[in-house]
């Protein structure tokens, strides 16, 4: 396809009632004119392959075109995917009982897949002596309709099997227990560490680490309201303030008052090779973000990921010269 092709192409896909709305939120924000926004994203998204999600956590108005050029804008985070991965393997990861199968020394806890299949005294036997359960469903990303239950929910045990049957395939998982380190963060979710690996042209191994934190919900994802700051790959210290998805900052948690600069992550050298480890298992899932959880014992696998947000790497707040994380992708791949 022609230069010209591709970028009639993209003006075609642009989605102009969201674009409308974050031109709308970000004149507000910033008091750049809105004709001047709405144009620019324009030019990103034909130029950059940039959606209007992308232009709003990056925040590209601030950035020249050379920094505009260092972003991973979900077009480039697309064509890396459609390039590292065999959408034929996939499915080691999408599907949650495929994924604690393969990488069960690694999950490290117990669960129960819940189909049609499923019967109430297996149920039953799973849940004895439980104090709580994660509910997943069995596909699903963003933190989609995962739920947590306690035993006040089993009380009554055909209800909650009637329950767990009308919400679909879906598996059980017992709570994870997050080191008393990072329940000082945020005590309502289980924060993870995100972890990129790459098996590239050039080399192969840890893209970036950051350390997804809960603000308040069940939930560390941002998607759901949580947040997230860099880790230093070397120190395992967190680089950088907290930063959610609206553009918030936190230097300090603003529920627990923990300092969010400086914070070392526990057990993070351990999940480092974990992750090194894991990503040899399905090699033709080339580029992999894994989610750990980390907890007195070490580190211990949530879910991977065969298509890693290009959100939680990207955010403005993360990166004050302006300079993304292109870069570093460059050090593995021919991009």
């Amino acid at each position: 396809m022609s230069r010209i092709g591709y970028v009639l192409k993209r003006i075609g896909k642009m989605d102009y009632k969201k674009m409308n709305e974050t031109a709308n939120m970000l004149h507000k924000k910033t008091g750049k004119s809105k004709i001047w926004l709405f144009a620019d994203m324009a030019k990103c998204a034909a130029k950059y392959n940039a959606g209007y999600m992308d232009y709003k956590i990056a925040q590209m108005y601030k950035l020249n075109d050379a920094q505009k050029r260092t972003v991973i804008t979900r077009g480039l985070s697309n064509e890396i995917v459609r390039r590292m991965n065999d959408k034929a393997y996939w499915h080691f990861f999408d599907d949650k009982t495929e994924f604690n199968q393969t990488f069960a020394k690694w999950v490290n806890r117990d669960w129960l897949r819940c189909d049609e299949n499923l019967t109430k005294e297996q149920l039953a036997a799973f849940l004895e002596n439980k104090p709580c359960v994660m509910f997943k469903p069995l596909e699903g990303s963003s933190g989609q309709g995962i739920e947590k239950y306690t035993p006040d929910a089993w009380e009554d045990m055909g209800a909650f099997f009637r329950l767990i049957n009308e919400k679909g395939p879906a598996i059980l998982e017992e709570v994870v227990v997050q080191h008393s380190r990072m329940a000082a963060l945020c005590p309502t979710s289980v924060n993870t560490v995100r972890i990129a690996t790459l098996i590239g042209e050039k080399k192969e191994g840890i893209v970036y680490a950051f350390l997804r934190i809960g603000n308040g919900k069940v939930m560390d994802n941002v998607d759901c309201g949580g947040m997230a700051a860099r880790v230093d790959l070397e120190s395992g210290k967190l680089l950088t303030v907290g930063a959610d998805k609206q553009g918030n900052t936190f230097e300090k948690h603003p529920i627990t008052g923990t300092d969010i600069i400086g914070f070392e992550v526990p057990y993070f050298h351990e999940a480092c090779q974990m992750c090194l480890e894991a990503m040899k298992v399905v090699p033709q899932v080339r580029f992999v973000a894994w989610d750990v959880a980390i907890t007195e014992d070490g580190p211990r696998f949530i879910e991977g990921n065969s298509f890693p947000s290009h959100a939680v790497p990207q955010f403005a707040a993360h990166y004050p010269d302006g300079i993304g994380i292109m870069p570093v992708f460059r050090e593995f791949l021919n991009i």
